[in-house]
This record gives structure tokens, C-alpha cells and sequence, in this order.
């Protein structure tokens, strides 16, 4: 498979750079029929026994602004994942300006860096508590595509966000509402949950020609016993597994062996393209992605040759796009 073959053209003015208010406003191609809806309507789209999986990472505010210890030059770096014992995976610019050795200056924190970055990645080990500095300086990261200021954090969180680790928003979750999730209650639609830590690669391109030549990155995932228990109930009635995001995709098709949910934290690197044979989801909410990305590969995988057409769709109609944009609602092919 060409990565040509997931390309589409993006108009700028189609990048969704706000959220609508409220959330649950937003667009919902139901791609079954090609209908429009609106993202309140998705609980009337499913059926009592239904089970609907939600990604409760939270994210942190993983970018920080910084000097060199040295010169005063100024760094900002984003903080990617743990590594242990202090170290922390990150991304950091200018790369070209920053050699192993360097200590790097955050408020009243400090950090060293452990080795020559490539391509911008290296390892940090900090003196202080992280979290903390993070929680007093950091900012919440956004896709380089989303040019406008933030008016709230709160707009890139999920109603639900838990658990934090994640570098960017499960984005499909930022069209829901407490309104929304209790109304699937009230129609008999059960509700569970796992922990996918969104990496920033997610928004990466695919660079390589083909699709097999792409490196998937790795991001963790926990499954909570009470998913597994509620995924096996789901199949026993004949429920549908409804996945809220490619995330939760990703994270139910990795732990899943032989039709059963396995429950536990564990790392993927799977990477979901047309041929996978999927175990665990049957439908799927997500939004619209970035061409030639690893989330268009799964949405082609998930819908089949038709996401040419619900795309071109989506694009005729002004839907949203990106992050901050609307949303669709597709059964696995």
C-alpha cells in the first residue's frame, strides 16, 4: 500500500481551530446512510446493550519554556513520557542548539540533558518533581495545525479525563457532555473505560513512501478489569463494542486474543491498516484526520474503501476538521 493512497486535499479553512459550544453541538456524519446529525443524537443511535468504551487519559501540560543554563538561549520542551528515576522522554527546540551535557533552566528547576537529541527526541533527567513543575508552568500542548490560542484549558479535556499522562487530547471525546453520558444510561447503553497515553507522534505524517515502511510509536494503555468483565457481558447479549476514538480502537484490538478482552497495562505498537482482522470493536466515533496520517490508515481498515467517499462528503458539506472539529459515526465494514 502507497501512502499516496491515503492522501487527501485538506482545504486550511476546513481546520476546525475552535471547539463549538456547546460540545455536544457538534456535526456527526452517520456514514451508515451519509445523514447529518449532531453529536447529542449519537445515545439514540445505539441500542440497549450496547457498550460504548471511553479513553479517560488526561492531559498534561507538558510544554515548557526554559533557558540553557549557559548562554540564557531560550528552549521549549514537551514532555512525551517517563522514562524513570527523573528521565523523561521529550521533545525539545532548537535540537540543532542543545548537545548532551547541557543543563536547561525551568523557573526555578533544572534538568540535564543525557543525550545529543535527534531529530529534536533525547532524554532530560530533572532534579524536581515534574509533575509539579509542570502543573505551575507548563502549558497544554496543541497540534501544530491549531494556530489560536487557547480561551480555557478546559477546552482541550475531556469531560471524563482521568488519569494523567497523555500529550494530546483522545479528540473524539471532546463532543461529549455529562447530558450525553447520562442519557446513555437512561436508554440501557452501558458505559466502560481504558487509559491509552496519547503520544505527540499521533499527529505525525507518514513520511516513508509506502505504508508498511512507516515505525509506529509506542504509547501505553491500561484495561480495567471491570472493562474486560463488561466487554465479555456486551458480547454474551449481542451488544455492539462502540469505540470513542481511534485510541480506544488501538488499545481494545491490542489487548483482545481469541474474541476475549485481556485486562492489564501493557505498551503497543500496533499499527491498524487495511487487512487487520478486528477482534474487539464494532463501531467506531472519531473524528477527521490529517491526510496521509496512521489514523486515516485505521479508518480505512475500520470503514473499507468507502472513506474516499464519507471524506469528499464531509468536505462538500463544510464539516469540521482536526482536533477541534466534528465528528463520525461508522460500523466496522
Amino acid at each position: 500500500m502507497r501512502t499516496d493512497d491515503f492522501d487527501y486535499e485538506l482545504p486550511a479553512a476546513a481546520i476546525a481551530q475552535r471547539p463549538v459550544t456547546p460540545r455536544e453541538s457538534a456535526r456527526l456524519l452517520d456514514c451508515r446512510s451519509l445523514e447529518d446529525r449532531r453529536f447529542s443524537e449519537l445515545p439514540g443511535m445505539l441500542d440497549a446493550g450496547d457498550l460504548v468504551v471511553l479513553n479517560t487519559t488526561k492531559v498534561r501540560a507538558a510544554r515548557l519554556r526554559g533557558t540553557k543554563q549557559d548562554t540564557g538561549g531560550a528552549v521549549e520542551v514537551l514532555l512525551l513520557g517517563e522514562k524513570g528515576r527523573g528521565s523523561w522522554e521529550v521533545l525539545i527546540r532548537p535540537a540543532r542548539r542543545v548537545r548532551a551535557g547541557t543543563r536547561l533552566r525551568f523557573g526555578t528547576e533544572s534538568a540535564i540533558v543525557l543525550a545529543q537529541p535527534a531529530s529534536g527526541h533525547t532524554t532530560l533527567r530533572f532534579d524536581g518533581d515534574v509533575e509539579a513543575l509542570a502543573g505551575e508552568m507548563g502549558e497544554v500542548p496543541l497540534p501544530p495545525y491549531i494556530t489560536t490560542p487557547l480561551a480555557d484549558p478546559s477546552e482541550y479535556q475531556t469531560v471524563f479525563a482521568k488519569k494523567l499522562g497523555s500529550a494530546a487530547a483522545p479528540t473524539a471525546g471532546l463532543h461529549f457532555s455529562t447530558r450525553v453520558l447520562a442519557e446513555f444510561v437512561n436508554r440501557g447503553v452501558q458505559v466502560a473505560s481504558i487509559d491509552l497515553q496519547v503520544g505527540i507522534d499521533t499527529f505525525r505524517p507518514i513520511a516513508e513512501e509506502t505504508v508498511d515502511a512507516h515505525q509506529m510509536h509506542s504509547e501505553r494503555f491500561d484495561v480495567p478489569v471491570e472493562t474486560a468483565v463488561a466487554f465479555e457481558a456486551a458480547r454474551r447479549r449481542g451488544g455492539r463494542v462502540v469505540a470513542i476514538g481511534t485510541t480506544v480502537v488501538r488499545a481494545l484490538e491490542s489487548a483482545v486474543q481469541d474474541g476475549q478482552l485481556h485486562p492489564g497495562s501493557a505498551s503497543t505498537e500496533l499499527f491498524i491498516r487495511p487487512g487487520h482482522r478486528f477482534g474487539a470493536v464494532d463501531a467506531m466515533v472519531t473524528n477527521f484526520h490529517v491526510p496521509r496520517s496512521t489514523l486515516i490508515v485505521l479508518v480505512a481498515a475500520f470503514v473499507g474503501e468507502p472513506w474516499k467517499h464519507v471524506y469528499e462528503t464531509a468536505l462538500e458539506r463544510d464539516y469540521r476538521f482536526l482536533s477541534f472539529g466534528d465528528a463520525m459515526f461508522t460500523e466496522r465494514a
